[in-house]
C-alpha cells in the first residue's frame, strides 16, 4: 500500500512503501487522522509504480537542472558590453568594491552578492558602467563572473520549483510541467543572464515557498529540531527576498496568510489531532512570530549593517543624505567646502531636489492667469536652472542694522534682498499660478518692506535636523525657508510656467512643511573673497552615528524616492498586460548586426499558465455552486488538494500580482516574474487534478470512518474506476509532454530575442511580432 505525507493545508504525497502506513522520512503518513485509518484499511487504486519512484524523481530533477544551467549559461558572454539596467547594478558592485557611498531605492542584499562575486575574482571596481553599450572587453571587466551569479540562481530556481511540486506530493508529470514552464521561459532566462536583481528575488521567493512546505509537513512534530530548522529557513528565505527588493514583502503576505489559516485550525477544539490548550497555542504563535517576523527583520537589518560598514567613503549618494550622515563618510567634499554664513552676505540658494536656483527678474505676474484667477501683478520669483546674477540674494537680519556682522543661526528670522532689482522677497495670501492652495512668492520694494508689508517679508531659517542656535552654513546647511506670518515653506516643482515667465519653474508657498521637497541649500557666497579666512579648509574628523539612526534615515529616503518613480517610460506596462504578455522591454540593440535583446516571456508558456489560472478559478466556483445545490462532485482527497495545496500556489500568484494594481510607480514586465512562477505551480497541480482519479474504496472508507462506522476491507480486483485511474497517469504524461513540447517550441522561436543572436532579417522580426511587440529592425 502507498503511504502518504502531508503538504501545506492538507494535500498528500504518494510514496512507494508497499504495505506500510508508518511515518516516512518527510513527515507523517497522512494529513488527518481519518486518512491514517482509511489508508490502513483500503488499498490505493493507483499502482505504486504509476506515481513514480524516488529514483525516477531524482533522474528527472537532474535532467531538468542540467537543462536549466545550459539555457542560462549558453552564450552568456554575449553581448560583451553594458546591457539595460546593468548600468545600475554593475555600478553599485563597483562602488562597494571601492567603498564609495551610493544611493539606491532597493535594499542591499542582491547588490552585495554582486560585489562579493567581483571580490572573489579579484575585480577592483574601476569601471562604473556609465552607459549602455560601453565595452566590457576594452575596460577589462569580469562581466561573465558577474552574470554567472544570476545565471546560477536562475538555474537553481527551476530545481526549487521542481522540489516544491515533489514535496507537495504531486506526480512526476506534474513536477515536470511546473518546472518546464520556468525552465523554458524566455523572460526568466533573459533576466537571469544579465547583472540584474530579479534572479535573486525570484530564487528567494521560491525558496520561501519550499521551506514553508517542508515546515508545514512537520506539523505533527511541533518544536522538533527539523520543525525549527525549516521554520528558521523559511524566515531566512523571506528575509533574503525583501532584502533584495521591497516587493519581496508579497512573499511575507503569502506565507503569513497560510500561517494565519494554520493557527486558526490549531484553535479548533474539534481538530483531529486533539485540541490545543491556550498556553500551547501561545507557544505555536510565539514560535512562528519569532521565526517568520523577528528573525527575518534581524537578517534584514544585518545586510544594512554590512552596507554601512563597507561604504565608508564619500560618493554620489551623499546628496540623498543629511549633513549629519555625510559627516560619517571620509573625504566628503560638501562638508569640506561648507562656509559659515554671516548677515549681509550675498548668497545663491538652490533647491535640493530639482537643483534649480531661487531667481527673480523685473517681469511681473500677469493680471489674470489662464483659469481666470487674478494675481497680485507683483515681481516674478521663479526657479532658474543656470547660475546668473539674478540668482543673487543678500541675507538681512529682521531688524536691519548694518553694524550687525555675526553668523546666521538656526530658527532666526531673516529677510532676503534681491540685489539686481533691489527688492525684498515676500509671500502673501494670494494663490500661486499653478497651485490655488499654495501662496504666491513675489518681491516688495524696500519702502514697502519697511512699512505696512514688513511682516510679510520675514522668513525663518529652519535647518533640516538642526539643533537650536546651530550656525547656518553653505553647502551642508540643508534648510527650509518658512514664511513667518503664514507658516508656509518655500517650494518649487518641475512643471514650467508659461511664456510670460520664460518657462521657468514656479516658486510658491507649500502649506505642508514636512515633505523633503521643501529643502534648499546655499550653494555659494559670491560676496566672499577667495582669501577670506572663512574659506580656509579645516581638516574635519569623521564622525559616527548610531546604526538605527542611519538606517531610519536611509529607509525614509529610499521609500520617498521609490514613490517618486512615477514618470512615463517608453517600455513601462500595466499589470493587466502581464498575464497575456502584451508587451516587453527592449534591453539592447546592435545596428550593424541587427541583433537585439528584447525582454519577453515565452508566449505559449504564459498563455497556458494564465488559462489554467482562469480554469482553476472556474472549477472552484463550479464546485462551490454544486455544493450549494447539494451535489458533491469531488471526493475528499481531490477537494482537499484542490483547495489547500493548489490553493496555496494560487494564493502565492494572487499576492504577488494584485498589489501592483494599487501602485503608482513605474511598472515593467519583470515585476510579474514571481507571480509567473506561482502560476507555473498552479498549472502543474491542476493538470494532475484533471487527470487524477482516486479510489472509490478509499473515499467510501473515509466517509465510513467519518461517520463512526467500520470501513469495509478493500477488494482485490480492479474496478472500472481503478482501471481508469491507472490510465490517468498516461494522460498526465501525455499532457506533460505536450506542454513541454509547446513551450520548447516557443522558447526556440523567440531565442534570438532572448540571447541577442543571431541577427534577424526584417521578415524574421515581423514573424515574431505576435501581439504587435515593439521590436527593433522591423523595417
Amino acid at each position: 500500500m502507498a503511504a502518504t505525507t502531508a503538504t501545506p493545508q492538507g494535500s498528500v504525497r504518494q510514496r512507494n512503501v508497499a504495505g506500510s502506513s508508518k511515518k516516512t522520512k518527510d513527515g507523517v503518513s497522512s494529513d488527518v487522522e481519518v486518512d491514517k485509518v482509511a489508508n490502513s484499511k483500503v488499498v490505493k487504486s493507483v499502482p505504486a509504480a504509476a506515481a513514480g519512484s524516488e529514483r525516477d524523481y531524482k533522474i528527472v530533477m537532474f535532467f531538468v537542472t542540467a537543462l536549466a544551467f545550459l539555457t542560462r549559461f549558453w552564450g552568456i558572454s554575449h553581448p560583451n558590453e553594458v546591457v539595460f539596467d546593468e548600468v545600475h547594478f554593475g555600478k553599485f558592485a563597483s562602488y562597494y568594491l571601492e567603498k564609495t557611498y551610493f544611493f539606491d531605492v532597493h535594499p542591499p542584499f542582491g547588490k552585495l552578492l554582486f560585489a562579493f562575486m567581483g571580490w572573489l575574482v579579484g575585480y577592483d571596481g574601476h569601471f562604473h558602467f556609465e552607459n549602455i553599450g560601453d565595452s566590457y572587453i576594452a575596460n577589462k571587466v569580469p562581466y561573465v563572473a558577474f552574470r554567472s551569479l544570476p545565471a546560477i540562481l536562475g538555474a537553481l530556481t527551476v530545481s526549487v520549483v521542481y522540489l516544491i511540486m515533489w514535496e507537495s506530493g504531486y506526480s512526476l508529470p506534474a513536477c515536470l510541467i511546473a518546472a518546464s514552464l520556468v525552465l523554458l521561459d524566455n523572460a526568466h532566462i533573459g533576466q537571469t543572464r544579465l547583472i540584474l536583481l530579479d534572479a535573486t528575488l525570484v530564487f528567494a521567493m521560491a525558496c520561501s515557498l519550499l521551506c514553508y512546505i517542508k515546515f508545514y509537513k512537520l506539523r505533527h512534530e511541533p518544536f522538533s529540531r527539523k520543525w525549527w530548522k525549516w521554520l528558521v529557513l523559511t524566515g531566512f528565505a523571506l528575509s533574503c527576498d525583501i532584502s533584495t527588493k521591497y516587493v519581496g514583502l508579497f512573499a511575507f503576505i503569502t506565507i503569513g496568510s497560510a500561517v494565519v489559516i494554520d493557527l486558526w485550525d490549531l484553535l479548533d477544539i474539534k481538530r483531529p489531532g486533539g485540541a490545543l490548550s491556550l498556553p500551547d497555542f501561545g507557544k505555536h504563535f510565539a514560535a512562528r512570530a519569532f521565526g517568520l517576523i523577528i528573525l527575518p527583520f534581524i537578517f534584514y537589518l544585518f545586510w544594512f549593517q554590512v552596507h554601512f560598514a563597507i561604504l565608508t567613503r564619500s560618493g554620489p549618494g551623499d546628496d540623498f543624505m543629511t549633513p549629519e550622515f555625510q559627516e560619517t563618510l571620509s573625504d566628503n567634499v560638501m562638508l569640506a567646502n561648507a562656509i559659515t554664513i554671516d548677515y549681509y552676505d550675498t548668497i545663491t540658494l538652490r533647491h535640493k531636489e530639482t537643483k534649480t536656483y531661487l531667481h527673480s527678474h523685473p517681469d511681473r505676474y500677469p493680471l489674470r492667469y489662464d483659469d481666470g484667477r487674478v494675481s497680485s501683478q507683483g515681481q516674478q520669483v521663479t526657479g532658474y536652472p543656470y547660475n546668473d546674477t539674478n540668482n543673487y540674494w543678500q541675507v538681512l537680519p529682521a531688524d536691519d542694522d548694518p553694524k550687525l556682522g555675526r553668523h546666521v543661526r538656526n530658527h532666526e528670522l531673516v529677510r532676503l534682498r534681491h540685489l539686481v532689482t533691489d527688492t525684498i522677497l515676500l509671500s502673501h495670501d494670494v494663490a500661486s499660478p499653478y497651485y490655488p492652495t499654495n501662496q504666491e512668492f513675489t518681491t516688495a520694494t524696500i519702502t514697502d518692506a519697511k512699512g505696512d508689508r514688513a511682516a510679510d517679508t520675514l522668513f525663518e531659517i529652519r535647518i533640516d535636523s538642526g539643533k537650536p542656535n546651530q550656525e547656518f552654513k553653505s553647502i551642508s546647511g540643508h534648510f527650509k525657508l518658512i514664511h513667518n506670518p503664514s507658516k508656509v515653506a518655500m517650494w518649487t516643482h518641475t512643471t514650467p510656467l508659461p511664456d510670460w515667465a520664460h518657462k521657468q519653474q514656479e516658486i510658491n508657498g507649500n502649506k505642508q512643511l514636512a515633505p523633503a521637497s521643501n529643502v534648499w541649500f546655499v550653494e555659494d557666497i559670491p560676496s566672499l573673497l577667495e582669501d577670506d579666512p572663512r574659506r580656509a579648509k579645516v581638516e574635519r574628523k569623521v564622525k559616527t552615528l548610531p546604526f538605527l539612526r542611519k538606517w531610519f534615515e536611509l529607509q525614509r529616503s529610499m521609500f520617498w524616492h521609490n514613490n517618486q518613480l512615477t514618470s512615463s517610460h517608453p517600455y513601462a506596462s500595466y499589470p493587466y498586460q502581464w498575464p497575456f504578455l502584451l508587451r516587453g522591454v527592449s534591453f539592447w540593440t546592435q545596428n550593424d548586426t541587427r541583433q537585439q535583446i528584447y525582454f519577453l516571456g515565452n508566449p505559449i508558456g504564459w498563455w497556458i499558465a494564465s488559462s489554467v489560472l482562469a480554469i482553476y478559478a472556474g472549477i472552484i466556483l463550479a464546485d462551490q455552486f454544486s455544493l450549494r445545490r447539494g451535489v458533491d462532485a469531488l471526493d475528499h482527497r481531490s477537494r482537499s488538494r484542490l483547495y489547500n495545496s493548489t490553493g496555496f500556489f494560487f494564493l502565492a500568484w494572487a499576492t504577488h500580482y494584485f498589489p501592483f494594481y494599487v501602485m503608482g510607480r513605474q511598472l515593467f514586465l519583470h515585476h510579474y516574474l514571481p507571480a509567473h512562477l506561482a502560476s507555473a505551480l498552479v498549472t502543474g497541480a491542476l493538470v494532475e487534478f484533471v487527470f487524477s482519479a482516486d479510489s472509490v474504496e478509499h473515499e467510501a472508507a473515509y466517509q465510513a470512518i467519518k461517520a463512526g462506522k467500520k470501513p469495509v476491507a478493500a477488494k482485490r480486483h480492479l474496478t472500472a474506476r481503478e482501471r481508469f485511474a491507472g490510465q490517468s497517469m498516461l494522460g498526465s504524461w501525455v499532457a506533460a509532454l505536450v506542454i513541454f513540447t509547446l513551450t520548447f517550441a516557443g522558447w526556440y522561436f523567440f531565442l534570438p530575442l532572448t540571447y541577442g543572436y543571431p541577427g534577424l532579417t526584417i521578415e524574421q522580426v515581423l514573424r515574431r511580432k505576435w501581439l504587435g511587440y515593439d521590436l527593433h529592425f522591423a523595417k
